[in-house]
């Protein structure tokens, strides 16, 4: 079985924290690949205004073309809206049985789980890793036997500071991915 972390959110930007995370997530969480899903609409984030999903999925594309064992995954365009992980995850069990799916979450969104629609049946059927955040700190002893704690670093930038930072014509270099910044200013991104 394929070891397949999923990594999902809605990338809006994808910035270098993101790639950071992953990277440590795919070697401290023992997988082989991780699949950033880029989420049309979060169904907890529903006022928030996103970015086209193509270009979305094409800043993911581009930030992630170095990167061997990371890759973009649009699997989420194809499921009906909203889209609910449980849904997602079972979608993709059934359309690839050759991997073994763990969830990717940070403890602000381990803090919400038990909002998640048919969070037990995730919790039951598959593995989630978690990784702590600054204001969302987790105690181990209080985890299920299939979601373990994955320490990790994560690096001080955030999407909705890049959007801003866009939209009041400042750089956002070393924020992103070179790639990336080329292509937000191409596109006109977010001003």
């Amino acid at each position: 079985m394929i070891k397949t972390g999923l990594f999902g959110g809605s990338f809006n930007p994808i910035h270098r924290g993101h790639i950071h995370l992953a990277r440590q997530l795919l070697r401290r969480a023992h997988l082989d690949e991780v699949w950033f899903l880029v989420s049309p609409q979060n169904p907890l984030k529903q006022d928030m205004r996103l970015a086209p999903e193509e270009q979305r999925l094409e800043m993911v594309r581009i930030a992630l073309r170095r990167f061997k064992r990371l890759s973009a995954s649009d699997f989420e365009f194809h499921l009906p809206r909203p889209s609910y992980t449980w849904n997602t995850l079972q979608a993709l069990s059934r359309d690839y049985p050759d991997r073994e799916f763990t969830l990717l979450i940070g403890g602000d969104n381990w803090e919400r789980f038990p909002q998640w629609y048919r969070h037990d049946d995730i919790l039951a059927a598959y593995q989630i890793a978690v990784y702590p955040r600054v204001d969302s700190p987790i105690d181990p002893a209080t985890l299920p036997a299939n979601v373990m704690l994955v320490k990790a670093k994560t690096v001080d930038v955030s999407s909705t500071q890049i959007r801003e930072l866009l939209r009041n014509h400042q750089s956002v270099a070393g924020l992103v991915p070179p790639s990336v910044e080329r292509y937000l200013l191409k596109e006109k991104m977010y001003v």
